[in-house]
C-alpha cells in the first residue's frame, strides 16, 4: 500500500508550487525607501497532502523536520551564479532575504521573500528582476529535505516578470503584459489547473501601505482605508487568469 502513495505524494507536491495563498506587501517609508515581501502561503496545500499519506509516510524524519529561519539570497548562492552577476543584481541579492517556516505535521509551510529599496528606482530595478532571483539553492539550502525541495516557489516568482513598472517618488503604475501572462500560463496553466481540481483556490492579496493619503487609485477592486493611506487589492489566481488587467494598479500618492 504504500508504494501506491509515493507518486500521489510527488504528484501533490508538483502541485503545491500553484496551491498557495499569495501576498505582496509593500510598505513605503517617508523617505522613499519601502520595504517589499512576497508571502506565499502553502499550509492549506499541505493539509490535503497529509491527507494523501499514510501514517508510516507521516511518521519519517523528513515529514518531521521544523524550521524557521531566515537566509540571506547572496550568501546562498553559489560561486557558479554569483560570478555571472552584476553590480545591480549583487546588490539586490545582497538586500534580500529569504524565509521559511516549515511544520509538515501542523500543516504549515510558509516561504516569503523580503527585500529593502532605497528609493523609487531601486524599487522597479528589484520589481523587474526579481524573477532572475533563483530561489531553488537557497530553499534547499534552508529545508535540507529532498521531499520539501518539490515546494518550487520559482515558477510563482518568475510570473512576476509579465508586468510592466513605472515607480517614481509620488505614484505606483503597474500593468499586466498580457502576452507575457498568456506565454506563463502556457508553462504554469497545468499546475493551476491541478490545483483547482484539488479543490484549493488561490487567493492573492496585494497591500500597499504609504505615510500620506494617496490622491488616486485606479483599480475598480482596489478598497482604499478609511485615512487612505492604505490600499488593498483582492482576487484569486483563477479570477486574473479570466481576467488579467483585476491586476493593474495605478497609484498616484
Amino acid at each position: 500500500m504504500k508504494k501506491l502513495y509515493i507518486p500521489i505524494v510527488f504528484f501533490a507536491f508538483f502541485c503545491l508550487s500553484s496551491c498557495v495563498d499569495i501576498e505582496e506587501r509593500y510598505d513605503f517609508k517617508a523617505d522613499g525607501a519601502c520595504n517589499v515581501v512576497y508571502g506565499f502561503d502553502m499550509s492549506r496545500a499541505v493539509s490535503v497532502l497529509m491527507n494523501l499519506m499514510t501514517d508510516s509516510v507521516r511518521e519519517t524524519s523528513q515529514f518531521g523536520m521544523v524550521k524557521d529561519t531566515t537566509l540571506n539570497f547572496y550568501s546562498a548562492l553559489p560561486d557558479s551564479i554569483s560570478r555571472k552577476m552584476n553590480a545591480e543584481e549583487m546588490k539586490m541579492a545582497l538586500s534580500s532575504d529569504l524565509a521559511v517556516k516549515m511544520d509538515l505535521k501542523k500543516n504549515i509551510m510558509k516561504v516569503s521573500i523580503m527585500h529593502e529599496a532605497k528609493n523609487a528606482a531601486d524599487l522597479q530595478y528589484y520589481l523587474q528582476h526579481l524573477s532572475s532571483i533563483s530561489m531553488n539553492s537557497q530553499l534547499n539550502n534552508v529545508t535540507k529535505n529532498d521531499k520539501v525541495n518539490a515546494f518550487d516557489a520559482q515558477p510563482l516568482i518568475t510570473g512576476q516578470s509579465y508586468y510592466t513598472y513605472e515607480i517614481t517618488d509620488h505614484k505606483f503604475y503597474r500593468i499586466i503584459d498580457k502576452d507575457k501572462f498568456n506565454a506563463f500560463l502556457k508553462k504554469a496553466g497545468s499546475k493551476f489547473a491541478m490545483a483547482k481540481a484539488m479543490l484549493i483556490d488561490m487567493p492573492y492579496k496585494v497591500i500597499l501601505n504609504f505615510t500620506k493619503p494617496v490622491k488616486k487609485v485606479d483599480n475598480s477592486k482596489a478598497i482604499v482605508s478609511a485615512d487612505r493611506k492604505s490600499v488593498m487589492l483582492v482576487t484569486t489566481m483563477d479570477e486574473v487568469m479570466k481576467n488579467p488587467a483585476l491586476m493593474n494598479l495605478k497609484i498616484d500618492f
